[in-house]
């Protein structure tokens, strides 16, 4: 392990992912057929990695309401935590799907809610405290009552065989994690979790709470599951920020804390696929993908890989995007938009990665392959 984190110059420390191969699971889960992928739906819980505006209808001050958030989707601040797209945005793309419309929009009722909904909520976390420092949101398990609340909904809409169908064949995407490590346990002045747990049992205590509502998915009809990992936390411009590491370092421990709960994430994936028939279960290795990019920024197409587009302080990541600030004019040239969140450039590598990428990217399948199993 010590010898592979020297060899990196970013030192994307923690744990190496071992490659594995598709086809035992496959032979366990429904038949791989060929053909056009196609989801009927994308329903989407997360945190401001994928808030496509939940969080413009919260008291909160985690909010992107405002330029120069959105200034590359037509200078139309939505509530994106980007200068433009989301990986979810980019990933519907490539079903060619729209992009599912957020929760807590009057608007996203009636036949809106067809081809899925966006519950995601900045700050939000696995665990209910986590966040809170910044307000309102919707925590995990409030955004899986809210999908309830949708599929109670779509069922009158519907056939039960046609809903039936339907459930079996769209996607659930979720991206939780980084606020439980951001907004509470890498807060110790607001938080005494790192005071109670070892960073394993944080980890194991994250996993369990996202074990039950992985298995309520399933038992609502849901089968197609896409769960993409923590990205390197230590390598965002708000960790650097915080000067304990060499100004060209990521923050080595920050990293390495996370090991474990990608980890325990991957292998959460393969007891899930086991025990739950007809189901797929995916897991997303975002910290490879972002440790791939800052190690070898130039093949991707970057110049800037330590400090944000639209910030303020050290690395532009002290304090984040702040309304009206003059960002970078060369943004797809940054790997950060502000202080915590990839560019619309990174976002879309990240969903090209999930989308098509090998076992080491997307395990034990990739999201298209997912898409056509029945």
């Amino acid at each position: 392990m010590n010898t592979n984190r020297k060899k990196m110059k970013v030192h994307i420390g923690g744990y190496v992912l071992i490659l594995a191969l598709t086809a035992s699971v496959i032979l366990q889960q429904p038949e791989l057929v060929t053909g056009q992928a196609r989801v009927p739906a994308m329903f989407v819980l997360g945190d401001s990695l994928v808030d496509a505006g939940n969080n413009n209808f919260l008291q909160t001050v985690a909010r992107a309401n405002f330029l120069p958030y959105g200034i590359d989707m037509n200078y139309q601040p939505t509530g994106r935590f980007s200068n433009g797209l989301t990986f979810i945005d980019l990933l519907a793309r490539l079903l060619e799907i729209p992009s599912p419309p957020p929760f807590a929009d009057p608007t996203t009722s009636g036949n809106r809610i067809l081809q899925g909904v966006n519950y995601a909520s900045a700050a939000a976390g696995i665990l209910d405290v986590s966040g809170y420092n910044y307000g309102g949101r919707f925590s995990l398990n409030q955004q899986m009552v809210n999908l309830e609340t949708t599929l109670s909904q779509l069922r009158t809409m519907m056939s039960p065989q046609n809903f039936t169908d339907y459930l079996a064949r769209s996607l659930v995407v979720l991206v939780f994690g980084s606020n439980d490590y951001i907004n509470n346990y890498l807060m110790p002045n607001l938080y005494d979790s790192s005071i109670r747990f070892r960073p394993p049992d944080f980890a194991n205590l994250l996993l369990s709470q996202y074990a039950r509502q992985l298995l309520t998915l399933y038992s609502l009809g849901l089968r197609k599951i896409f769960i993409p990992g923590v990205a390197p936390l230590g390598c965002i411009p708000n960790q650097r920020a915080r000067g304990i590491s060499p100004p060209d370092r990521c923050v080595d421990s920050v990293n390495q804390i996370l090991g474990t709960f990608n980890q325990g994430l991957k292998s959460l994936v393969d007891q899930l696929n086991q025990r739950s028939p007809g189901a797929i279960y995916v897991y997303g290795n975002t910290y490879s993908a972002i440790g791939d990019i800052l190690n070898n920024p130039a093949a991707y197409g970057f110049s800037v890989v330590d400090r944000a587009c639209c910030g303020i302080g050290r690395n532009q990541g002290q304090i984040t995007c702040l309304p009206l600030q003059t960002p970078c004019p060369n943004r797809n040239q940054y790997v950060f938009w502000d202080a915590f969140h990839p560019t619309q450039t990174a976002n879309s590598i990240l969903a090209r990665r999930a989308f098509y990428g090998p076992p080491s990217d997307a395990y034990p399948v990739n999201v298209q392959q997912m898409t056509l199993l029945h």
